[in-house]
């Protein structure tokens, strides 16, 4: 069993910043990639953020130049550095993270966090 545990939500004002941290734990050999999602009221949850085991970064064009993934894989832990807040980025944030059980587990399993919010006033 894994779980996933987000960290770092709030309230924030226009133009500032916010650093969400997810640490998985568990039952892990490594992990492929780690992603970020949020869901807004009333809208369909959409992919914020990806990183592979290797580094290799996608943002989404939403918030490209604001947002930054990175993880630490001694830790088991992925970040997602948000700057220039827009009140449209209040959402749910969601750790989304495919694990390997074991060396022969090539493709893992998906686990998901349970959520934390972002709230940015205007």
């Amino acid at each position: 069993q894994v779980q996933l545990v987000e960290s770092g939500g709030g309230l924030v004002q226009a133009g500032g910043s916010l650093r969400l941290s997810c640490a998985a734990s568990g039952s892990i050999f490594s992990i492929n990639d780690m992603k970020w999602y949020r869901q807004a009221p009333g809208r369909q949850r959409e992919l914020v953020a990806s990183i592979t085991s290797g580094g290799s970064t996608y943002v989404a064009d939403s918030v490209k130049g604001r947002f930054t993934i990175s993880r630490d894989n001694a830790k088991n832990t992925v970040y997602l550095q948000m700057n220039s807040l827009k009140p449209d980025d209040t959402a749910d944030y969601y750790c989304n993270a495919e694990v390997r059980s074991s060396w022969d587990d090539y493709y893992g399993m998906d686990y998901w966090g349970k959520g934390t919010l972002v709230t940015v006033s205007s």
